[in-house]
């Protein structure tokens, strides 16, 4: 039997309308393979994840590029839950250097969270079984990737599901948003950030 072919995911942005977001994800029992793109009118991005058993971060690789310079980041972490980055990038760009920033501890971090992108909210939906049913607040470490500098910084997040609503905020609580997902944990509407678009037609 053929492997099931990857699911699309569009966006189009609410906190910058010229942003665009396409996705094909594909799902095992407990893991994701993802990659996607992101157009802005100020730059490109292009990016690939993988999730291991149990909804765990193993690799995401992350390259954005405007007219005057360009940067790229592989971000992976180990079995022993060590994280590591590799970053490049050219003259030019955000002040931010790519890559982990000195002193920000992801020792207990088993999520990235990739900036201004969906998709990497579906992990901690998933693992902490928030489509199931009531979940109190709970409180997660990430690694999350700034876009578009690619810098990497330590988040602190709460999620929760209560009567179907799943609420996401930040450790500081001064965001919080109910998030809108399929019934694969894929959110299709983030409020002030992204909601779902209808996939381009193919040429």
């Amino acid at each position: 039997m053929s492997p099931e072919p990857p699911r699309r995911y569009c966006w189009i942005g609410l906190d910058d309308a010229s942003r665009f977001d396409i996705a094909d994800l594909r799902f095992g029992e407990s893991s994701l393979t993802a990659q996607g793109t992101s157009l802005t009118s100020a730059y490109a991005a292009a990016w690939t994840l993988d999730v291991g058993p149990g909804w765990i971060t193993r690799r995401i690789t992350v390259t954005v590029a405007a007219d005057t310079w360009r940067r790229s980041l592989e971000l992976t972490m180990d079995a022993r839950g060590a994280w590591a980055a590799h970053p490049e990038r050219s003259t030019g760009g955000p002040a931010e250097p790519p890559g982990l920033t000195p002193g920000a501890s992801l020792a207990d971090a088993v999520d990235c969270d990739l900036g201004l992108c969906p998709v990497t909210n579906t992990m901690p939906i998933r693992r902490l079984g928030l489509l199931r049913g009531d979940v109190a607040p709970t409180r997660i470490a990430t690694a999350w990737v700034e876009v578009p500098s690619l810098r990497v910084v330590r988040s602190e997040q709460v999620y929760a599901s209560q009567g179907g609503v799943i609420t996401f905020r930040t450790g500081s609580g001064d965001f919080t948003a109910d998030l809108v997902t399929d019934e694969l944990g894929v959110v299709t509407h983030y409020p002030g950030l992204a909601t779902g678009a209808v996939p381009p037609a193919a040429s």
